[in-house]
């Protein structure tokens, strides 16, 4: 996990570091972390300059999931979609799909806008408590978004962010009859999202392509955001027929 966590951190931070810094950001006794950052020059991970002492990390780092991307996606348009997606909104714009219990973001561009919030690829959320996870949801039977409800609420630490069968069911039933899904103050207090489904799917799992930002510019744009949305869904599909895309279900 700590050897995870470092490359995380250089994710983030995005420079070269000493070890003292590393084991202050992470919280490592200096011991621990000298040995990991060891271990990961060792193994070709991580180079160490001994002239300024820090560290950073190499392209073997990037070896390890470039090829993530093509398997995932193959030779669909999904990506060309979110990035016409971005282009024309300019806000965060997330291709999201389920992980057991969770939400989680495959793929994300970030907002160019100056009132935006981030959140990191990767990111897991409980398909509850997310509009891109309730869309999910919906393309699940009754009793396939039953189970989903009672153990996302156990993997909900906080008692006030569960929720009730009742009020999710109603909620599904809403984005089936509408065919897309919008919310505010969710996940997010502030900012809204706008997502649609995509007509394709990620190691079988269904897949959304939504929008996010603040929730005032989300709402005076709504409508051609989701017209965006929706066209951009469509080029997906109209590829695939085409010939150009192959089968997206990967």
């Amino acid at each position: 996990m700590r050897a995870i966590e470092i490359l995380e951190l250089f994710l983030r931070v995005r420079q070269p570091c000493a070890m003292s810094e590393i084991s202050v950001a992470l919280g490592y006794p200096p011991s621990s972390a000298t040995v990991l950052l060891k271990t990961l020059v060792g193994l070709g991970y991580l180079n160490f300059d001994r002239r300024t002492r820090v560290y950073f990390p190499t392209p073997k780092v990037t070896s390890l999931g470039d090829w993530i991307p093509k398997s995932l996606f193959g030779n669909s348009r999904v990506l060309e979609a979110m990035r016409d997606v971005h282009a024309a909104t300019g806000e965060a714009v997330a291709i999201g799909t389920t992980n057991d219990v969770y939400l989680q973001y495959v793929k994300i561009v970030q907002s160019i806008h100056p009132l935006r919030f981030h959140v990191d690829e990767g990111t897991l959320r409980p398909l509850t408590q997310s509009a891109l996870g309730w869309l999910l949801m919906s393309t699940m039977s009754d009793e396939k978004v039953d189970s989903i409800v009672r153990r996302a609420n156990i993997a909900t630490p906080n008692a006030s962010d569960r929720v009730k069968l009742p009020d999710m069911m109603k909620r599904i039933r809403q984005i089936r009859g509408k065919g897309y899904c919008s919310a505010e103050n969710v996940p997010i207090l502030g900012g809204a999202t706008i997502c649609v489904l995509l007509p394709t799917t990620i190691q079988n799992q269904p897949v959304a392509l939504g929008l996010g930002g603040g929730a005032e510019r989300i709402k005076q744009n709504s409508i051609r955001y989701l017209n965006v949305l929706q066209q951009a869904a469509r080029s997906v599909k109209a590829n695939d027929v085409s010939g150009q895309g192959g089968d997206t279900s990967i």
